[in-house]
């Protein structure tokens, strides 16, 4: 599964791409506004930070604006995704996008039937929000499944990107399920390495290899 960072701190991304975990970052208008910079900039400097997809927002509603704002973001580097929300008008810029050569992220996706139409106007990208669907006492994962199976019936080429991913067990959950790729907070994927077990057998190598008194260098 590849491993996408849910953020607009350029800190963090360049710490976790140093890691060689990311595969790419996707960005909102909530996380821009977070970063108090100028948007065009954030993502300008994200893509010369990390080689693979750059996922930015539009922010019109309307099919035209999604189109012309879309066309422009783009324009900014060669991994930008363009990423459009799950609207008929959304749709309709997708197919736009996808018959040009932009590639695109749907979001706000919540139903298998959103995923399917996703799919077939030529989205690169479905982004199920998982944490969302929790929220309110559903499935999120079984989104996913559901999504899995309707994309494999049919060899859609659509990658299944899990979002509003909220602890390490979602990670495990999401590719349990088939998920193509999930795209983390920074400090969740920093708690993924983390276990009481391994902490705890490192401390006792440590110790015992003090004990010895030897150096490896």
């Amino acid at each position: 599964m590849k491993f996408f960072v849910d953020t607009a701190d350029t800190k963090d991304i360049r710490e976790l791409y140093d890691t060689g975990l990311l595969d790419g970052v996707t960005t909102n208008p909530s996380l821009v506004a977070k970063s108090g910079r100028n948007f065009k900039e954030v993502v300008a400097e994200i893509c010369s930070i990390v080689p693979g997809p750059v996922s930015a927002e539009v922010a019109s509603l309307d099919y035209e604006g999604m189109v012309a704002e879309g066309e422009h973001l783009a324009k900014i580097a060669e991994n930008v995704v363009v990423k459009v929300p799950l609207t008929l008008a959304g749709l309709k810029a997708t197919k736009h996008f996808s018959d040009v050569g932009i590639k695109t992220n749907v979001t706000l996706c919540f139903s298998p039937n959103q995923a399917l139409l996703a799919a077939k106007v030529g989205a690169n990208y479905i982004s199920p929000f998982i944490g969302r669907l929790d929220d309110i006492n559903l499935e999120g994962m079984e989104l996913i499944q559901q999504i899995r199976t309707i994309y494999d019936n049919y060899a859609f080429s659509t990658e299944i990107l899990a979002a509003s991913i909220r602890s390490p067990n979602h990670v495990t959950q999401a590719a349990l399920a088939g998920a193509d790729v999930a795209t983390i907070p920074p400090a969740v994927i920093r708690k993924l390495a983390d276990h009481p077990l391994t902490a705890s057998g490192l401390d006792n190598f440590v110790k015992d290899w003090q004990a010895t008194g030897q150096s490896i260098l």
